[in-house]
């Protein structure tokens, strides 16, 4: 393999993980917005759900084993949405919402309560083993030149573009969205202008989770095997992306998942894969250093 192929393959292969890092990153950064709240919840529910995930195709396989594989891969992400948005729905109206007016650190506290929840609620029924993940769809590859793209790259990329461009539709063209950004600029104003904050709220909540759940099939296909650990180092990654391109900013947030996937992948292949998160988080505490909003700022106005 050419210097050239090589470096194009490593591309591709940080674009592909970048994927699913941009597709958690934006629950962080949606909820974020609304309330400034770090939800550390969020990892765990990309890990549950790739539990989903994992569930629903054992019980294809066991209801309607001839099924199109296209459809089982539509049915399982279809399932991993909902639980991941039902389960989003739940933590905000349980865990969040009565805290809501107390002190930022109580919420915070709770965020870190409900993932070590997850974390041991899954284990429990899961297992404390990796469970392998059976794939849907027969591998196919493709020859360009000397670098390998892969079907599962192909759907990852087409999948992540897709939810991607529907979620700036829901938000910047939308009475939802438009909802949205209104309650992140000022709340109160929101509320008398007749904006049911606390629907907003939850809507951002489902849909920022539906999309993680989402991230999580697509990783658990693309690794073959999944752990309830995973969330937290997954979720850490993916909150570090949002960081990166601005919290708070959804472009940021598809930008920030993209750049940490590049920086993973070149380097593990130019240095080590010991040493790919480490300049990861480098690549993190210079832009922050330099850059303290991130590489593209923050829209939502600071609140009191």
């Amino acid at each position: 393999m050419t210097p050239g192929d090589f470096f194009f393959q490593q591309l591709l292969n940080g674009l592909t993980i970048g994927s699913i890092y941009a597709l958690i990153a934006l629950g962080y950064t949606m909820v974020y917005g609304i309330i400034q709240l770090i939800n550390f919840a969020h990892g765990e529910i990309f890990m549950v759900g790739a539990y989903l995930g994992l569930a629903a195709i054992l019980l294809i396989g066991k209801v309607h084993p001839g099924l199109n594989p296209t459809a089982g891969l539509l049915l399982t992400l279809l399932a991993a949405a909902v639980g991941g948005g039902f389960l989003g729905l739940v933590i905000e109206r349980v865990a969040y919402r009565p805290l809501r007016q107390g002190p930022k650190l109580s919420v915070l506290i709770t965020a870190i309560g409900v993932s070590f929840f997850l974390q041991n609620a899954v284990m429990l029924v899961f297992g404390a083993q990796d469970r392998y993940v059976p794939p849907l769809l027969q591998v196919h590859r493709w020859q360009i030149g000397s670098v390998t793209v892969t079907l599962m790259q192909v759907i990852i990329l087409a999948v992540s573009i897709g939810l991607m461009a529907g979620l700036q539709r829901i938000v910047y063209r939308t009475g939802l969205g438009r909802a949205m950004r209104a309650t992140a600029q000022d709340p109160l104003a929101a509320r008398l202008m007749g904006i049911s904050v606390d629907r907003v709220i939850a809507a951002t909540f489902c849909i920022g989770s539906a999309l993680a759940g989402v991230g999580g099939v697509l990783f658990g296909l693309t690794y073959s095997t999944i752990n309830f650990h995973d969330g937290y180092l997954i979720g850490l990654k993916a909150f570090t992306a949002a960081v990166l391109g601005g919290i708070g900013n959804i472009p940021g947030a598809m930008l920030g998942g993209l750049l940490l996937g590049f920086l993973e992948a070149f380097g593990a292949a130019y240095l080590s894969t010991q040493w790919k998160n480490v300049v990861a988080f480098t690549v993190l505490v210079l832009v922050l250093l330099l850059r303290p909003r991130g590489l593209l700022g923050e829209r939502v106005a600071e609140r009191a």
